[in-house]
């Protein structure tokens, strides 16, 4: 079987700093972005290489969404199914 490994956008906004190097090596992780607090990046197969990661860090926003392959090219943007949203609270 050829079975393609389901590829997530995840973004993720941290109380401090973000582990950046331990998100990038991750196994399956890619496209890592950082923007201050918050790392969005793309989470290929299983997420527990990435929730490890994230492990001994404070998160207080996690959202994860249907990457569109890019072999796909066309096609309508998913809507996703959040995992939670950062909400205002503070």
């Amino acid at each position: 079987m050829n079975e393609e490994l389901p590829t997530r956008r995840v973004e993720v906004t941290f109380v401090g700093p973000p582990p950046t190097r331990q998100i990038a090596r991750a196994s399956g992780v890619g496209e890592v972005e950082v923007d201050g607090r918050r790392v969005r990046c793309l989470v290929s197969g299983s997420f527990q290489p990435f929730l490890e990661a994230l492990r001994g860090y404070e998160v207080i926003g996690l959202t994860s969404t249907h990457a569109i392959s890019k072999a796909a090219g066309q096609g309508e943007p998913s809507h996703g199914e959040g995992l939670g949203s950062e909400g205002g609270g503070g």
